[in-house]
């Protein structure tokens, strides 16, 4: 079995994160933990890409935790709208962030685009650092395809979820079940490569000793 430090610290606030993302660290023996358990401030994400302010992140929860940190940055990129909100999605309608203005915002963008002009997809970025200043951090991207819908539907999931349509399985992001959205979105696909990393590395590390 793939072996992971007894606990790491996640990167974000975000409840819903820390729920799907300890669900998945659980079965590996691993405990997650918010990085408000350590009074740490929120980092300025001065990234221009997910990778960037996902590295900014984890440096920053490591270095106040003392622990490995995991980050996660995360977003929706619509077409019509040439990406956006992307990195800015969580404070898209402004801060402090909320879900419900985000998406009346988002719903008024695309007021004018139907069909396949409402495609979009989420991007997830996903960071591991053993140490705050960690020279060769594990890197891993997810991107989970999908059309905007013009109402909200389901109440699973945080964000954008409720407008997410999955084609493949003809409902939205918010009426997934979490088990299966754990395995078929951009952060799921993120984190089963993050385990693969991971185990490879502590594989090498065996290896040498």
């Amino acid at each position: 079995m793939l072996q992971l430090p007894p606990k790491i610290v996640l990167a974000s606030g975000n409840k819903g994160k820390l729920k799907e993302m300890s669900a998945v660290l659980a079965d590996l023996g691993c405990q997650l933990e918010s990085q408000s358990a350590f009074d740490t401030p929120e980092a300025d994400e001065t990234g221009l890409s997910f990778v960037e302010n996902a590295i900014i992140k984890a440096r920053n929860a490591a270095e106040h935790s003392g622990l490995p940190a995991i980050a996660d940055d995360s977003g929706l990129c619509v077409d019509a709208l040439g990406g956006a909100p992307g990195i800015y999605s969580a404070r898209y309608a402004g801060l402090p962030s909320n879900d419900a203005n985000n998406n009346q915002k988002l719903l008024h963008a695309l007021a004018d685009y139907s069909g396949n002009e409402r495609s979009a997809h989420f991007h997830c970025a996903l960071v591991f650092v053993q140490h705050a200043e960690d020279p060769a951090p594990i890197i891993c991207e997810g991107r989970w395809r999908g059309t905007l819908l013009t109402e909200a539907r389901g109440e699973n999931g945080f964000g954008y979820d409720p407008l997410f349509y999955v084609p493949e399985q003809q409902c939205t992001s918010a009426e997934l079940a979490p088990e299966l959205k754990n395995k078929i979105s951009h952060r799921g696909l993120a984190m089963t490569q993050l385990m693969a990393a991971i185990g490879t590395m502590a594989a090498a590390f065996e290896g040498d000793n």
